[in-house]
């Protein structure tokens, strides 16, 4: 129908209009066009000249990939990415999502897009140490129970800076963390060393609490207070837990809490040398700092 001839314009009826007066989605229409070439034994699939690596190739090479990434539950994106980056092959991401789509390869599909915020969804940062965030997460064990992590991740690069598991995850816990952080960053805790940083956080008790504000006064840091009931305000170290919590406590049952403590402090090292951020143009953490530190030495001496 959709390729036949008005009698009374003489032109051809077109897809667009007949799907739209049967109320019929154009995907809908394609798909049963592909299914009837199949039925009668027609080849199926791109029009046009062949690309110089067949999908049967460039599927065992997303195989490959897949299987020697440390990650789980990757996206297309990545492994597109990484195809170009280490292998060289140079293929659109809309292929590579249709390929790893027909063989069930996607990671598993996420929740709708919340409702429009006040919240202008950009919390990242033009430079190193201008925002810091922090969170915390619950994670059982079998023989201590639940223990908590807290985190804290720079705004810039997503770089996981500071952490600490503790059996209390009190406001004594979460400033551990802090000072881990400002220790790797800054060399030291001594008093006014990350002057200028903001530090967003939400507005549990651990991080509102006298002694962690207090704390926060000593290194020169100013609290930036996410939204109340909006997490994505919070969304740099929102995320990094739930990618922590992906990657290695989901479907783990640890045993104890110095178990716990190796694998994030495993989990810490491997995100930061590896994990490929599509803001950072698919680059780890430690690489893009690796960048930026030779891009202002190189300003500085030209200076």
């Amino acid at each position: 129908m959709a390729a036949a001839t008005s009698p009374a314009t003489g032109q051809a009826y077109g897809v667009k209009r007949v799907c739209a007066i049967w109320g019929m989605a154009r995907s809908s229409f394609y798909h049963a066009q592909r299914q009837d070439a199949r039925s009668a034994g027609r080849p199926v699939g791109r029009r046009g000249p062949k690309p110089m690596l067949s999908d049967a190739d460039l599927l065992a090479a997303i195989r490959r990939d897949l299987d020697r990434s440390p990650w789980s539950g990757e996206g297309h994106r990545k492994v597109w990415a990484r195809l170009r980056v280490l292998d060289g092959i140079r293929v659109s991401r809309t292929r590579v999502l249709r390929i790893m789509r027909e063989n069930s390869l996607l990671s598993p599909h996420r929740r709708p897009p919340r409702p429009a915020t006040e919240h202008d969804g950009s919390i990242t940062t033009d430079a190193p140490n201008m925002m810091w965030g922090a969170d915390g997460a619950v994670i059982p064990t079998a023989e201590d129970g639940n223990v908590t992590l807290f985190i804290v991740a720079e705004h810039w690069n997503g770089e996981g800076l500071g952490w600490h598991v503790a059996k209390s995850g009190n406001r004594y816990a979460a400033a551990e963390a802090l000072a881990l952080a400002v220790s790797q960053v800054f060399g030291s805790t001594r008093a006014d060393v990350a002057r200028g940083v903001s530090l967003r956080h939400d507005h549990g008790s651990a991080f509102m609490s006298g002694y962690f504000q207090k704390q926060l006064k000593a290194f020169g840091m100013m609290p930036s207070f996410a939204f109340v009931r909006e997490p994505e305000t919070n969304g740099v170290a929102e995320r990094f837990i739930r990618t922590l919590k992906e990657q290695i406590v989901f479907g783990r049952i640890y045993q104890n809490i110095e178990t716990v403590r190796a694998a994030v402090r495993d989990y810490f090292e491997c995100y930061n040398q590896h994990w490929l951020l599509e803001k950072n143009g698919y680059q780890s953490p430690a690489e893009t700092r690796r960048t930026w530190m030779a891009a202002t030495i190189t300003t500085h001496e030209a200076a």
